[in-house]
């Protein structure tokens, strides 16, 4: 047991459990005013964001020693299983109803099956695409089944609405596509595909092409769609060096909606200045880089598969964000990993990040079976 916990990537970890402390402390700063307001707790999102932490221990812990070929195995059950609460979603009086969108089943708590459904579609175009390496380069036969089941979950979350979190999972998927081998004519193929789809999807409906013309010009309209988005520039802008200090920040205090969810960096921003977010973006290129470090390490396709699906699924995330805050990408409203305020989303990406650590092991096991074997041909030539 011991071996085992020595082989597990432990910076890997440390990067985790410092994005989740992050996340823990900027919530209960982001959310301070509006858990007053509407539930007369200052503390309201910080204890419920809490809670999930303490139930995503136990979950981190199972994935780390959990086998992650399991999840091969369970596929088809994990793939049923998403499309059913996808549809329940969809159904009055069962999917709870936020702010016009429907996304949510209510079970005592709330549970968001599109959240659950990125971590399902990177383990099933894992578990394809690893199978189907003997003829990757065939087009029919090798990348369009799998395209089929990921445009019905597409369609289902769109239909929520939720284009930010299908368009996340589009990429996260086309990743794992690219890193299975595929030809880049088939990829350039089906992007430009699922770009002029996207472009079009994100146009067709009002509120999206509202979200669009404030992202292109945001002055424009700045005390009605582009008011959450002038604000988060003023908040960025207003940071300096080491910003106001922690819980001093002024544009949580109803300049900016979503404070404690889609623009907690900006939060973060304005209180804890450029240190701050350099130290956050610190973390998650840790993530990105020792994930990469595994999926190469790691020779047994599903592995690998599974390894860069979720590094690149975490990292699309934050870019997708990130862009959104700062008004380079139009707001999709995609969270910022580990650190913005919500359940299910914690939760997923924790047991994800759990899955990634104990891929960490076998990354580990392979580099060493490696290095033997080369030091063994290196004495045998030298003899």
């Amino acid at each position: 047991m011991i071996t085992h916990f020595k082989k597990l990537d432990w910076i890997l970890i440390a990067a985790i459990v410092l994005l989740c402390t992050y996340g823990l402390i900027m919530v209960y700063s982001a959310g301070m005013l509006l858990g007053y307001e509407r539930h007369g707790d200052y503390a309201y999102f910080f204890n419920r964001q809490k809670d999930w932490l303490i139930i995503g221990i136990p979950v981190f812990i199972f994935a780390i020693i959990t086998n992650y070929r399991i999840y091969d195995k369970l596929t088809p059950i994990f793939v049923g299983g998403i499309i059913l609460g996808l549809l329940l979603v969809l159904i009055p009086f069962i999917g709870v109803e936020v702010n016009g969108s429907r996304r949510w089943l209510e079970f005592g708590f709330r549970i968001q099956p599109s959240e659950i459904a990125k971590l399902v579609m990177i383990i099933y175009f894992a578990r394809v695409y690893a199978r189907k390496q003997p003829y990757i380069h065939q087009f029919k036969q090798g990348i369009m089944p799998p395209l089929a089941v990921l445009v019905f979950i597409f369609f289902l979350i769109l239909l929520q609405p939720d284009l930010g979190t299908g368009t996340s999972i589009l990429v996260a998927c086309g990743a794992i596509l690219i890193c299975s081998g595929a030809k880049w004519k088939h990829i350039i193929v089906l992007a430009t595909i699922a770009a002029v789809s996207v472009g079009f999807l994100a146009t067709s409906a009002s509120y999206r092409m509202e979200r669009l013309t404030s992202f292109i010009d945001p002055f424009g309209n700045e005390s009605d769609t582009g008011f959450q988005l002038v604000n988060s520039f003023i908040a960025i802008g207003d940071a300096g060096i080491f910003g106001r200090g922690l819980g001093q920040g002024i544009h949580k205090l109803g300049y900016l909606p979503e404070a404690h969810t889609d623009f907690i960096l900006a939060v973060i921003s304005e209180e804890l200045g450029i240190f701050g977010i350099l130290f956050l973006f610190l973390l998650y290129l840790i993530i990105l880089i020792r994930g990469v470090r595994i999926g190469v390490a790691i020779k047994e396709p599903f592995g690998k598969l599974l390894a860069l699906g979720i590094t690149f699924q975490i990292s699309s995330q934050v870019f997708f964000n990130a862009g959104a805050v700062s008004g380079v990408l139009p707001i999709t409203g995609i969270t910022l990993p580990f650190i913005s305020y919500g359940g299910s989303s914690l939760l997923i990406t924790i047991f994800a990040a759990g899955v990634l650590v104990h891929l960490s092991k076998h990354a580990t096991i392979a580099r060493e079976a490696r290095e033997e074997t080369e030091s063994t041909w290196g004495q045998k030539i030298t003899s």
